[in-house]
């Protein structure tokens, strides 16, 4: 198989041609470690990593019992959601994400509220937010005294 251009005549009408977008110059798709360097290709692959992502949301007033109840709801169907803080007017959700870079990571984090607004009955808030920091960034302003607390208690409570 060959990547072509979407458009681009086939040079040889029997070869399949397929189209693409290309990963990136560190990324093979292969499961190896970070780091690590493909002996065929002699490129370097990144794995997936932890990423800290603080996601948060704001609109209109809703009832309280709602939000908690939406939250709750979220937390069941993401089971990776750590803690989530609410009031009448915002929100604020907090877990870790599996990802192979900061992108990926962050897409993911855009599309969370939106994908689960209808199926968690989740009020029409908007992302007004978002940071996503790597497992030892996070750790290390944890260590140095910055950054949100570890998240405990782990679950929906109010601001």
């Amino acid at each position: 198989m060959r990547r072509v251009r979407p458009g681009a005549p086939s040079r040889a009408p029997a070869e399949r041609s397929l189209t693409s977008v290309a990963a990136g110059a560190t990324y093979t798709g292969d499961t190896q470690a970070a780091g690590e360097t493909d002996e065929r290709e002699g490129e370097t692959v990144d794995a997936p990593r932890l990423w800290h992502v603080t996601l948060s949301v704001s609109g209109s007033e809703a009832p309280l019992k709602e939000v908690r109840r939406g939250l709750e709801q979220l937390a069941h169907d993401h089971p990776f959601l750590l803690t989530s803080r609410y009031a009448p007017d915002h929100a604020e959700i907090r877990y870790w994400e599996e990802a192979r870079d900061l992108h990926d990571a962050a897409a993911v984090a855009l599309r969370l509220w939106g994908e689960h607004r209808q199926s968690a009955q989740l009020p029409p808030w908007e992302i007004v937010g978002l940071e996503v920091i790597d497992r030892d960034t996070y750790h290390q302003r944890i260590a140095e005294g910055y950054g949100p607390l570890p998240a405990t208690p782990v679950g929906v409570h109010p601001f």
